[in-house]
């Protein structure tokens, strides 16, 4: 891309304008900042032509009610190298809002000129109903990856990710969470600039790239919506019987049916299997003793219903991307204003 970057960050009554802005005033930061810190001459032009937009371009209330007034329709000169969706706030189980469907219509068209198009964490959803990630890889928020996936399965989604790069020359790239904005831009100044820019300004701002994933902050609750009384009724008695060392076997019981026949209708109202629910009970009862308790890793394994401790520790790095005792030393730092 030739410089400086022509680059359009969507704005609209459902995105989150902190993020918005965070990418603004980083991206004018580049070939800057650093330099005015050590006395060395900016660049003589910017890096990235940055500008929010919006769909007509007209001020608006954020999801905070704060006025928000953009630079630009997003139709407007020019067209942008480059398209940034931030978090999106949205009930995703509902049709798109029109303002919504018609920033999807835009990515698509300006995608197929060529533009790289980018989404942080809910915006995946946006380039999601654009059709742009069809049959490719994306990553999205941990909480909205399973209604992105049910509503397109031809998307394969990773919810473990931070970034995901996918399409042609990887002119697609989706992030996780909201503050995965620090990520794709750190990424994008390294690719579209140079590394060293990219270093310069996470030193700057004191960015740091969440290089153990997404996993650690995700709640493994599921959250699936079904009107199965009989499944819900298991749900409820596992969710406080997990620890015991046969629930599977106790639900289908209690059920009255047929082990086979409970197995497939649980999955088909949950979207798991009995044994990987309880896996995710288990695992989750034990990231609340690893966060707010000193009992040793080995009795927490066997408080939440893992007779073999190795079978614990390996079911937890599989499930939260990091060890029990490194899980407890990142969110246990938060316990310090408590202990005062």
């Amino acid at each position: 891309m030739q410089i400086p970057i022509k680059t359009v960050v969507i704005g609209s009554p459902h995105v989150g304008t902190a993020v918005a802005f965070s990418i603004l005033d980083v991206l004018a930061s580049v070939g800057r900042d650093w330099e005015l810190l050590h006395g060395v001459t900016p660049s003589p032009k910017p890096y990235f032509q940055a500008s929010l937009r919006t769909l007509d371009g007209a001020p608006y209330l954020d999801v905070n009610g704060r006025k928000v007034t953009p630079d630009d329709r997003i139709d407007a000169e020019p067209l942008p190298d480059l398209v940034i969706v931030p978090d999106i706030h949205a009930d995703f189980s509902q049709p798109l809002p029109k303002g919504l469907a018609g920033l999807a219509d835009w990515i698509a068209k300006i995608h197929a000129t060529g533009a790289t198009v980018t989404s942080i964490c809910s915006g995946t959803f946006l380039l999601a109903a654009s059709g742009v990630l069809d049959g490719k890889e994306a990553t999205t928020h941990w909480g909205v990856a399973d209604i992105i996936s049910s509503q397109f399965p031809d998307i394969r989604i990773r919810k473990e990710r931070i970034l995901c790069p996918a399409g042609e020359g990887h002119n697609l790239i989706t992030a996780g969470g909201a503050s995965s904005w620090a990520d794709l831009i750190l990424y994008l100044i390294a690719r579209l600039v140079d590394p060293e820019a990219a270093r310069r300004v996470a030193k700057v701002w004191l960015l740091n790239t969440h290089n153990d994933g997404q996993l650690n902050f995700a709640s493994l609750a599921n959250a699936r919506q079904h009107e199965d009384k009989i499944i819900t009724d298991a749900q409820v008695w596992l969710s406080e019987n997990y620890m015991n060392a046969s629930p599977v076997t106790e639900a289908v019981e209690r059920s009255g049916m047929s082990a086979r026949g409970f197995l497939r209708r649980f999955r088909r109202a949950t979207g798991q299997s009995p044994a990987e629910y309880i896996q995710c009970l288990r695992i989750e009862e034990a990231k609340q003793l690893l966060e707010t308790t000193q009992m040793a890793i080995d009795d927490i394994a066997n408080d939440v219903g893992y007779s073999e401790p190795s079978s614990f520790r390996s079911a937890f790095r599989k499930h939260v991307g990091m060890s029990a005792s490194v899980y407890r030393r990142k969110w246990q730092a938060f316990n310090v204003s408590a202990a005062k």
